[in-house]
């Protein structure tokens, strides 16, 4: 199991005169937990779950993003007293995926040239790598003087059987997710995103969680675009991942159409950079009847 805590969270555009986004972010998302996080445009939702994954365009000025695991987190790996506890700040991205952290994007890119199974596989092995190096002995650390960031192998370079999961052993995986997922398996063989419907694209980052299988996962309004039958093949596919895998969710939607599908522990409003209200399912449903005005006056009201 692991939690992610976010304590007093300020940032803003990572340029000269960057406008300030978030205003003080409190949240915390544990295994196993659905958090649906909701607000109008221009609130700060993407701008939280890009900084949650590392992305170099926000600079963060005050607060800190915790991600804090158990002994058992990871399989063969021994994870000592003062490694429960991770300052995602302090990592790259590469490292904070090693975690457990994963970030399904609204917008996926598409890559010509690279099927979904080399890319996943490679992920996978990458992922595992990382994590490795993570919780190598300090000095064994030390000794490598800090190498270059990122990963040592791309989806199109390097020996197909290369990492600790072999192509035939992956295969198997895939498959296994894929049954899941109640996905087509020919989907796999396709190029990255390459000719995706907006609903094909959006199955796919569920199938990369399912494969990586993270503590936390950050969806970013995996919902927007989706007909009703892929928005409930997507929402299926979430319910999958807490039900089956136990990562905790932070689904990040402008709609609670989504949430008729995946029934959310817990929902935040967020206003002008700010977790302004929290509650239960019945908020994202209050929150479809009214809109958010009235959080905004209530929010004033109390201030």
């Amino acid at each position: 199991m692991a939690t992610l805590e976010i304590k007093n969270l300020h940032a803003a555009v990572a340029e000269e005169g960057g406008e300030t986004i978030l205003r003080g972010v409190d949240l915390e998302v544990n295994s196993g937990e659905i958090h649906a996080l909701m607000g109008p445009n221009g609130s700060g939702k993407s701008t939280t779950a890009k900084i949650i994954a590392g992305h170099p365009a926000y600079e963060v000025t005050d607060g800190e993003v915790l991600l804090h695991i158990e002994e058992d987190e990871f399989e063969g790996i021994d994870v000592d007293d003062d490694q429960l506890t991770w300052n995602l700040l302090e990592l790259e991205p590469n490292e904070r995926a090693a975690l457990g952290i994963f970030l399904g994007f609204q917008y996926p890119a598409e890559i010509e040239g690279v099927t979904m199974v080399n890319f996943l596989r490679t992920a996978l092995n990458a992922k595992l790598e990382e994590r490795e190096e993570l919780f190598e002995d300090e000095d064994a650390e030390d000794a490598e003087d800090d190498d270059e960031a990122g990963y040592d192998t791309s989806p199109m370079e390097g020996n197909m059987d290369d990492g600790a999961v072999g192509v035939a052993e992956f295969q198997e995986l895939l498959a296994e997710k894929m049954e899941l997922l109640d996905m087509d398996e020919k989907f796999a063989h396709r190029y990255l995103n390459a000719g995706f419907s907006g609903g094909e694209k959006k199955q796919n980052e569920v199938l990369q969680a399912a494969i990586l299988e993270p503590s936390i996962a950050v969806l970013d309004e995996i919902d927007s675009g989706l007909d009703i039958d892929r928005l409930q093949d997507v929402s299926d596919g979430i319910n999958a991942l807490r039900d089956e895998q136990g990562t905790g969710i932070l689904q990040i939607t402008h709609y609670q159409r989504i949430l008729d599908y995946v029934e959310p522990d817990h929902v935040h409003v967020m206003l002008d950079g700010q977790i302004a209200k929290s509650g239960d399912a019945s908020l994202a449903e209050e929150l479809e009847d009214k809109g958010y005005d009235w959080v905004r006056e209530e929010v004033y009201e109390a201030a």
